[in-house]
């Protein structure tokens, strides 16, 4: 009996989490908008004169794709999810190269 009784209340918080999981999806259109985001991010710093500034600032959008790819691939969703992934991928690859271009020693 209390293992039927742990058992229940065990499933009762994993069933009451699947909504806060759900949630912290982000949608395809807020993906959208962090690739265009980058994207200026890019096109403004690629021939800035303050190089320290510009490879922080590309640096720090690197760490922000790479943990933005990490929630898309971890999130259940629609079949956008390999899209989104895909996308991602291409601005985590602009971010390493920048960086090895433009900060690399």
């Amino acid at each position: 009996m209390i293992r039927f009784a742990i058992f229940f209340i065990v499933m009762a918080i994993n069933v009451s989490t699947i909504p806060a999981l759900a949630s912290q999806c982000a949608s395809s259109k807020e993906i959208g908008a962090s690739l265009a985001r980058w994207a200026a991010i890019r096109r403004q710093f690629v021939n800035a004169t303050d190089h320290q500034m510009a490879c922080r600032v590309f640096a720090a959008s690197f760490y922000e794709s790479v943990a933005a790819r990490q929630a898309a691939a971890i999130c259940v969703r629609d079949a956008d999810r390999n899209l989104d992934i895909g996308a991602i991928n291409s601005e985590i690859d602009a971010f390493n190269n920048l960086l090895a271009v433009k900060c690399g020693s």
